[in-house]
């Protein structure tokens, strides 16, 4: 057991991210099979948020790796939820506390999608797209490269960081460097599951959280162009069904087709008219709440490298939506179907005017749209072409007074959130994390993904940035999720330079 002592370790001078690059490819050249090992340990644990025994156990684990560090740790419990892995890691001198966010929690499985079992961690030789193959876990450091994948559930999404947090602290104490920020862990077990309890943790545990001054997100892959970025705000979400409506009962299409409404015909159209054919919501008031960009986040905007060329080709599209760039779409609110369901289609399809059809709608915000007035407009949109809303099944009253009715249910979510490049401690992450990755980092206003950043930045008023590690074709949520170990390797190197970094 790496038992290391409560007494931390410092020395008079502080090294270069370069040196502490240098020490950590050393210390991953020596111990690479044994990382490997501890992450496959770690991700053989399901982790689904509901499976609350896995889920303890997976937080039970995180906690004894914490305490080998000589981290001091608490379980945050509330009845019924995945507790918070707490750590704290106290620098005598420090000015300056920074927190690690990481969720221990993975998305749900259908086994049936995925090539292996999901819960059995599996070496391959390359990607499967590439024509890797499976292969032992390695034995000797030299058989690693960097091309390996390991495929499971949470490789990519989002165990990865917890073993970069816990080698880096290995390769500090290894190397007897000086930890020069007083350092919090704070890993979240439900954040797949929608963070539901997360404000209220927050709320009951306020003096443990009030004094970091900077929230690290360690989520999420690199950028599409292969090339690491930092990402300095999320989008938020929330969205709604609708459904609308037909005869009270399907009928056959033979007896009362063209006489009948559709329900999926009064859908499609109701659907077809909040864009326009460029894919821009034409829903009025949509954009106008979008807060503008800084100089210095339109500069950064304007440097990162073009990808929609090798998307388009990568995924099989041949015209996306809008005129403007990907990069800059995901500084919009955006507008998705998600789902729909009418009737039947192939062998199951009948000769029947179904009764209702449903649509699951999407909502991505940028940061000044609010999720309930994001909503409201999209309501008014609907009463404009002629539905009357309702919140239950119309009964036979309801439906004689109204030509079109749609039940629209709507969903929770939160707002976006985006912290300033400007800040002070803000230039220093991006410095020393170009020592890291190279002049090629790219600091990325905006991911086009969600997650609660708003409960740190709005609420806690403090700022927040994402630390992604994982390779930008992780398949996260997704059957076959997988790491690819340079990604592991470069994410243990910026996990230690930042622990170091100059106050």
């Amino acid at each position: 057991m790496r038992v290391i002592s409560a007494i931390f370790i410092l020395i008079v001078s502080q090294l270069s991210a370069q040196d502490v690059n240098k020490l950590a490819e050393k210390h991953i050249k020596e111990n690479g099979v044994q990382i490997i090992d501890d992450f496959k340990t770690l991700l053989s644990m399901p982790n689904v948020a509901f499976d609350l025994p896995n889920i303890n156990k997976n937080a039970q684990h995180i906690i004894s790796e914490l305490n080998d560090r000589g981290v001091e740790t608490k379980l945050l419990r509330m009845v019924g939820t995945p507790p918070i892995v707490y750590g704290y890691y106290p620098v005598e001198g420090a000015d300056r506390t920074l927190a690690f966010y990481v969720h221990y929690d993975g998305q749900p499985v259908d086994k049936t999608k995925w090539t292996h079992n999901p819960w059995e961690p599996v070496y391959y030789s390359d990607a499967m797209f590439n024509g890797g193959e499976p292969m032992d876990f390695p034995s000797k450091t030299e058989d690693i490269e960097e091309n390996h994948r390991i495929y499971v559930r949470s490789a990519g999404d989002d165990k990865a960081p917890i073993i970069t947090i816990l080698t880096a602290l290995d390769m500090i104490h290894a190397n007897k460097l000086a930890v020069t920020s007083n350092l919090v862990f704070f890993f979240e077990g439900q954040e797949e599951a929608g963070s539901d309890q997360l404000h209220q943790y927050l709320s009951d545990n306020r003096e443990l959280v009030d004094e970091i001054d900077l929230w690290l997100f360690c989520d999420g892959p690199v950028h599409q162009s292969r090339k690491p970025q930092l990402v300095f705000g999320v989008r938020g979400v929330t969205g709604m069904e609708i459904t609308t409506y037909g005869p009270n009962r399907p009928l056959h299409s033979g007896h009362y087709g063209n006489w009948a409404p559709v329900p999926g015909q009064l859908l499609s159209d109701l659907i077809a008219s909040m864009k326009d054919e460029e894919g821009n919501v034409i829903i009025e008031g949509f954009y106008d709440d979008v807060e503008p960009l800084s100089k210095l986040e339109k500069e950064a905007l304007a440097n990162i490298p073009p990808i929609d060329e090798s998307l388009k080709e990568e995924l099989g599209i041949n015209d996306p939506e809008g005129t403007e760039t990907y990069n800059e779409r995901l500084l919009l609110p955006s507008l998705t179907i998600k789902g729909l369901s009418s009737g039947n289609t192939g062998k199951l399809a009948r000769n029947v005017v179904p009764a209702t059809a449903t649509a699951a709608i999407g909502m991505r915000l940028v940061k000044g749209c609010d999720p309930e007035k994001q909503k409201d407009l999209v309501e008014a949109h609907i009463r404009k072409q002629g539905f009357h809303i309702v919140r239950e099944d119309p009964d036979q009253e309801t439906r004689m007074r109204y030509p079109k009715i749609a039940k629209v249910t709507r969903s929770g979510g939160y707002p976006a959130a985006r912290t300033s490049m400007d800040l002070p401690i803000i230039q220093g992450v991006i410095e020393r994390s170009k020592d890291v990755a190279g002049e090629d980092l790219i600091l990325l206003p905006t991911l086009g993904g969600s997650l609660p950043l708003y409960l740190f930045t709005d609420e806690l008023k403090k700022p927040a940035i994402i630390l992604p590690i994982a390779n930008h074709d992780n398949n996260q949520h997704a059957a076959d999720e997988n790491l690819r170990i340079g990604n592991l390797w470069y994410g243990i190197k910026l996990m230690g330079a930042l622990m170091t970094m100059e106050e």
